[in-house]
């Protein structure tokens, strides 16, 4: 989801293909699909992304009946969950806005965590856009959807991506994440106290799942270390998501000395 980030990373999976990385799953994908007569794999078309897709439709529902679930117990009604997660589509971007609302926290500040929750799309969408059909307006509606794991299933590793195969298998995980956000939602009254319940560590969970998975090397280990340091620091001081909006600065080290 735009975002997604929801199951699409939650313990490594990023396809058929899952336990291997990112790249390494790719690759392993792109070099089983049919070959075109450029040399390079062929797009496999909109039915193989939706069976490639059905893996994290799975994983994807059970998180929109979480977000669902939260969301109208944090005072959000039965409507406002299920239009949020239409229009956004962004698991990563949701929690995040959701739980600084939860804390208390301003709308600006809300969205602003989760723009830079989905700031990755940016780069990721510049890297999709000589891959996709028609005029600008067209790319545009097409680029909706781009989430991780179809942006990871639909790579071909030569810069290029199946435009086709990446809509497909985007189209079970919207399903699964309105369809779970509405169940969550409507069941959402009738289920009492979410802590009762255990539904207040869906939140930190979800986040720490994301955070795993980018532990691959000292800086990115480091990155997270003072993230986290700002965030604990600015708690005591700053109303609720302020820390959260400060700590998303420490990713730009990330970027540091990277060509």
């Amino acid at each position: 989801m735009h975002g997604d980030a929801h199951a699409e990373r939650a313990g490594g999976w990023y396809g058929p293909c899952a336990g291997a990385g990112a790249v390494e799953a790719t690759w392993r994908c792109a070099v089983s699909a049919p070959t075109s007569e450029e040399g390079r794999p062929a797009d496999r078309g909109y039915a193989a992304g939706a069976r490639a897709g059905l893996p994290f439709a799975v994983a994807t529902v059970v998180l929109g009946v979480s977000f669902g679930v939260l969301a109208r117990q944090l005072g959000w009604g039965v409507v406002a969950p299920i239009v949020c997660s239409t229009v956004v589509f962004s698991g990563s971007a949701q929690f995040a806005a959701a739980s600084i609302l939860g804390a208390g926290g301003g709308v600006g500040t809300a969205t602003l965590a989760a723009v830079f929750v989905n700031a990755r799309f940016l780069p990721m969408g510049l890297a999709l856009a000589p891959s996709l059909a028609g005029g600008r307006l067209r790319r545009a509606l097409e680029a909706q959807g781009m989430v991780d794991a179809s942006w990871a299933l639909a790579n071909r590793g030569d810069g290029s991506f199946e435009r086709t195969f990446l809509i497909g298998a985007t189209v079970p995980q919207l399903v699964a994440w309105i369809g779970g956000t509405a169940v969550g939602a409507v069941a959402g009254g009738r289920l009492g106290d979410p802590e009762a319940l255990g539904l207040d560590v869906v939140f930190p969970t979800f986040f720490l799942i994301l955070l795993a998975e980018e532990f691959r090397d000292r800086r990115s280990i480091a990155v997270a270390v003072i993230g986290g340091l700002i965030a604990l620091s600015l708690v005591p001081l700053t109303p609720p998501g302020i820390p959260v909006v400060a700590a998303c600065l420490a990713a730009l080290l990330g970027l540091w000395g990277r060509e």
